[in-house]
């Protein structure tokens, strides 16, 4: 398995004068948690787009092209790209020359968004959500396939034997596809032979097993081995020494920025009561000390048999000091653990 952070680069709060980071130094705190993790030996850091001012990206690109000459080994990638509302040409174009300056470590993560700001900021109508995301992905992977490209659609001008350069250090250059709990998106991405990284912040985990189902039965029937299509699953995260730190620390942050979002969405008020019970064993949090974390992932991985395990760090007005230790332990406790424990379920299944 490989394990990977996730984050939107949220501005927070300063605990000690109650105003809000700017968008310069939480760049400057961004790039040290993936130096931190490149040297913790991690496998991917992924940066969201959100054009929103509680979140400093908009544009990963950027982010990971300056990542990718401070980092030696790492992967490099956008969760997501909000597809739907850019040009896939020069989506293309920029993750190809992140490509170039990490030596071939990034990735395109394309999804429709959780949040709907681009739309009108871009000049798109949500009335064509699905068609945007639909036509743009045909784009982004025939430009990916071809150095010339010849295409024709209805959400944007036609190209007719255009060249799209830089080409990239992977042939192919990876692209996934993020959904959150779309039937319709696992089945696309399956269809395309797409990986599929799945974002699970809410409810019980065993709820999204059938859409991994969903996804490897339509890869199969697409014609594709459905077991070399990676899976990755993407949840909230904190860990502590002390699962009652981790749970504490954790919490005011976490109860800020889904209550703010929830205030926004029409939700109810999440109190600390909910909170524990997404912190228990079924529950999609994993928040508590390296051994309930470890815990937790295989209990999904007997669900999912997923390839990939990102925990989505930095939220909210957690402090720097508590999430960089997070990462340590994430990198030097859980990783190892979990390593092991599926080595050694695999030996047992091979009657090793």
């Amino acid at each position: 398995m490989e394990f990977g952070l996730t984050t939107f680069g949220d501005t927070r709060i300063d605990p000690a004068t109650g105003r809000q980071l700017g968008a310069e130094q939480r760049m400057r705190e961004l790039m040290e948690e993936i130096e931190l993790a490149d040297e913790a030996g991690l496998d991917v850091f992924a940066v969201g787009e959100h054009h929103r001012p509680d979140f400093a990206v908009s544009a990963p690109a950027v982010v990971l092209g300056a990542a990718a000459v401070r980092t030696k080994r790492i992967r490099l990638a956008s969760a997501v790209t909000v597809l739907s509302t850019d040009d896939p040409v020069r989506v293309f174009e920029q993750f190809a020359t992140v490509d170039l300056l990490s030596g071939g470590r990034a990735e395109i993560w394309a999804g429709r968004g959780s949040f709907t700001e681009s739309y009108p900021l871009f000049g798109y109508s949500l009335d064509d959500y699905d068609r945007l995301f639909e036509e743009k992905l045909e784009l982004l992977l025939q430009v990916r396939e071809q150095e010339r490209v010849t295409w024709r659609g209805t959400v944007r001008p036609p190209i007719v034997e255009r060249g799209v350069w830089p080409r990239p250090v992977q042939e192919p250059l990876p692209v996934w596809v993020g959904v959150g709990g779309s039937v319709n998106s696992v089945m696309r991405a399956g269809r395309l032979g797409l990986p599929l990284v799945i974002a699970i912040i809410g409810g019980t985990p065993d709820r999204f097993a059938p859409l991994v189902e969903v996804y490897r039965e339509s890869a199969r029937r697409a014609g594709h081995d459905a077991a070399r299509l990676p899976v990755a699953i993407n949840s909230h995260a904190f860990i502590a020494e002390d699962s009652q730190e981790a749970a504490d620390v954790f919490w005011p942050a976490y109860s800020a920025v889904m209550n703010r979002i929830g205030r926004e969405r029409g939700w109810s008020v999440m109190g600390r009561e909910q909170y524990e019970a997404l912190r228990s064993p079924g529950g999609a949090l994993f928040v508590g000390s390296p051994q309930q974390v470890v815990e937790k992932i295989l209990y999904e991985h007997e669900l999912f048999g997923h390839d990939r395990f990102l925990a989505h760090f930095s939220l909210g007005p957690v402090p720097l000091a508590a999430v960089l230790r997070s990462i340590e332990l994430f990198a030097t406790k859980v990783a190892p653990a979990v390593e092991k424990a599926l080595g050694a379920g695999r030996l047992e299944a091979a009657g090793g």
